[in-house]
């Protein structure tokens, strides 16, 4: 069975183990603590960052966009009939969305508003992108049916729906079309099977505990994505 080393609130990590669960591919998980790094997880792992994946023969991938592309290689794709340029358009707009999770990381993280909002300004202009070319019309991405860029999206608007529900913060204020997107993969409860039993306990000790986001609850956001008291 294919074996997953992770860190509970990796994004990463939930990307690999979404594309794992929306094909139906059993793996096992283990957790490890990266700042006590264990020597074996080193000893496979060359850049010493999680997620790793240990396929069926063994062999240690590392990097995220590289387990991501095993997957789909070999256990088949999650669409069929897509062309060469459809697949590369996911490829892209899959990137915008993996690309970010370490900014909307250093976002929740921040200890003053000043830097919230510097950090927030970006992780928002990427969301606007997405809502740019949302059609509206369907519940997901690019249809009703999962896609590679749902699966690559999942960790940003999960952690947004979490911010939302212990803050009042919408990260996605002004925003109807992603605001949507993010309900319809929320209420068909992929987000849960991706993390751990504990994860949103951690994700809150974590980024909403001690942080600008933590010490305002009810703190709401406008549309450009700076913070406010006032509704959106």
């Amino acid at each position: 069975m294919i074996k997953i080393v992770s860190f509970k609130i990796c994004p990463f990590v939930q990307r690999v183990t979404a594309a794992l669960e929306v094909k139906n591919i059993p793996y096992e998980i283990e957790y490890i603590n990266l700042k006590d790094k264990p020597q074996w997880f080193l000893d496979i792992s060359p850049n010493g960052q999680v997620p790793v994946l240990i396929t069926e023969n063994q062999t240690t991938l590392f990097e995220s966009d590289a387990i991501i592309e095993y997957i789909e290689d070999e256990y088949g794709p999650l669409e069929t009939g897509v062309t060469n340029e459809q697949r590369a358009l996911e490829r892209a707009w899959s990137y915008l969305g993996s690309k970010h999770y370490l900014t909307q990381c250093s976002t929740m993280s921040s200890k003053d508003e000043e830097t919230f909002e510097q950090r927030n300004a970006k992780l928002y202009k990427a969301f606007q992108k997405a809502e740019a070319q949302l059609s509206g019309n369907t519940q997901f991405f690019k249809s009703d049916e999962l896609s590679n860029v749902d699966v690559a999206w999942l960790p940003l608007l999960h952690r947004a729906d979490i911010v939302k529900q212990h803050t009042g913060f919408d990260l996605l204020c002004g925003l109807p079309k992603v605001q949507a997107w993010q309900s319809a993969l929320m209420q068909i409860g992929i987000a849960e099977k991706t993390v751990a039993n504990d994860f949103e306990e951690k994700f809150a000790d974590f980024y909403l505990t001690n942080t600008f986001l933590g010490s305002n609850e009810g703190t709401t956001c406008n549309t450009s994505g700076s913070s406010s008291r006032d509704c959106c």
